[in-house]
């Protein structure tokens, strides 16, 4: 079962959100910094996956300089990104679903 999202470097879910809430031209509405934000953490989500999938095809191949605790590590890393982006976009859903059975 492959999880991919798509390219990210793994530091991406610091600050996601941080830069929308320092500016107050984005806080009343849909932003662009959340966007870029959450654009940047999808990468970053998909980095952190695909490195996780290149360390462990190293281990596989017997690959002496990489470490069976730091490609577990690495899957970790990217499980928990994943999973915390996955509950990002649920909630982003909701909010949808919840906006659009308001009556106005």
């Amino acid at each position: 079962m492959d999880l991919r999202i798509n390219a990210m470097p793994s530091q991406a879910l610091t600050g996601v959100g941080q830069t929308a809430l320092k500016r107050p031209e984005a806080a009343g509405g849909v932003g662009g910094n959340f966007a870029d934000s959450f654009k940047t953490t999808l990468r970053s989500v998909s980095a952190a996956q695909t490195e996780a999938s290149n360390l462990q095809t190293q281990v596989q191949l017997g690959n002496p300089a990489v470490s069976l605790e730091q490609t577990m590590l690495a899957m970790q890393k990217s499980q928990i990104g994943f999973q915390a982006t996955l509950h990002v976009r649920n909630r982003m859903v909701q909010a949808y679903t919840d906006i659009m059975n308001m009556s106005v």
